[in-house]
């Protein structure tokens, strides 16, 4: 049995070595994502650049290519845009090498990598007006932290929500929405985490996977970089970094809430963003064959866990996590891998 052919690698190979006439050497995989994109490393010479596949009608490169431009316009390091293709879902791309901060972040270097994302975050909550993106709105937020019910509750773990437990998510789901729409809107990336930024020798990081940005919540971007779903600190450390950040937003003009507010904002920030992954996550096994992101839930729900046990509001929601539970969430998804 032959497997079928590659139909979209052998277009975007025709793009670059017919349309644009490159002299392309090869092309080889460079990394996938939780969507339909792909990316591929292209040699050509003694340089390298990136060749973005986003298969239309599942992605639409539009919202990158924008993005791009306003995050470049900032100061920030986005990749450089040497073509594009829109029809077909095809952008050439600079190539900022093969060092996310995920394999790079350690004891020693954490506080440099994180140091100079928080600088870019700077840059970008100042460079780029909120009011060219899409907003971060109740809805959105809804919608999000329903996955984390729709998909992990009820699809993964086979939970009933009715009575009572549908009564405490509305409660929890309403409370962290207006948590997030009362804090300062600026543009927020939504995934500014370590497998999206790159450690680079000059304008360190290069920032990847910015294509949804909205105008939203200004603690948003940095619980995606400090409370990472992939890698996890202590909390004493990540309290010093919030503070050290939060101490920047005022410097720079861009906040004027106390620390305990802004603390309490990126704490309840993180517990929307956090179901919202977690429902993702589960969605990515269910739906779309991608198993692997299971490993990476029970990290993301502990940060639940610790958030629901600083704030007495959240005592209805923490019990009823309890009562499903926890071991038992971690035995279903030991038999879900």
């Amino acid at each position: 049995m032959t497997n079928s052919p590659d139909l979209r690698f052998q277009a975007l190979s025709d793009w670059l070595r017919h349309d644009l006439r490159l002299g392309v050497e090869n092309i080889v995989p460079a990394s996938s994502d939780a969507s339909f994109r792909r990316y591929f490393r292209a040699a050509m010479g003694e340089e390298t650049y990136i060749v973005m596949d986003a298969p239309p009608p599942h992605e639409d490169v539009r919202p990158f290519i924008k993005i791009s431009g306003l995050l470049r316009e900032a100061g920030v390091q986005a990749p450089q845009i040497h073509a594009q293709n829109i029809d077909q879902g095809f952008l050439l791309l600079c190539d900022f090498g093969n060092r996310p901060y995920l394999d790079s972040l350690e004891e020693e270097t954490a506080d440099s990598l994180y140091g100079d994302a928080m600088e870019n975050l700077i840059r970008i909550k100042q460079g780029v007006r909120g009011g060219d993106l899409p907003v971060y709105d109740a809805r959105l937020l809804h919608t999000e932290m329903d996955l984390f019910r729709d998909w992990f509750l009820v699809r993964l773990l086979e939970q009933e929500i009715g009575g009572a437990a549908k009564s405490v998510l509305e409660k929890t789901w309403a409370s962290l929405a207006e948590s997030a729409l009362e804090q300062p809107r600026v543009c927020v990336h939504r995934d500014y985490h370590s497998r999206n930024l790159m450690v680079t020798e000059q304008d360190n990081p290069g920032v990847l996977d910015f294509q949804d940005a909205v105008e939203g919540p200004i603690s948003y971007d940095l619980v995606s970089l400090l409370r990472d779903c992939y890698i996890a600190w202590p909390q004493e450390r990540v309290e010093a970094w919030v503070c050290a950040y939060y101490r920047r937003l005022q410097d720079a003009g861009l906040l004027d809430s106390g620390e305990e507010q802004f603390m309490r904002w990126f704490d309840l920030m993180g517990l929307q963003r956090h179901l919202k992954a977690i429902g993702i996550f589960s969605r990515l096994k269910l739906r779309d064959g991608k198993g692997a992101y299971l490993g990476d839930i029970p990290r993301t729900l502990n940060y639940v866990v610790g958030v629901c046990e600083r704030y007495p509001e959240l005592a209805d929601f923490l019990a009823f996590l309890r009562d499903g539970g926890i071991d038992r969430f971690e035995a279903a998804l030991g038999q879900s891998t």
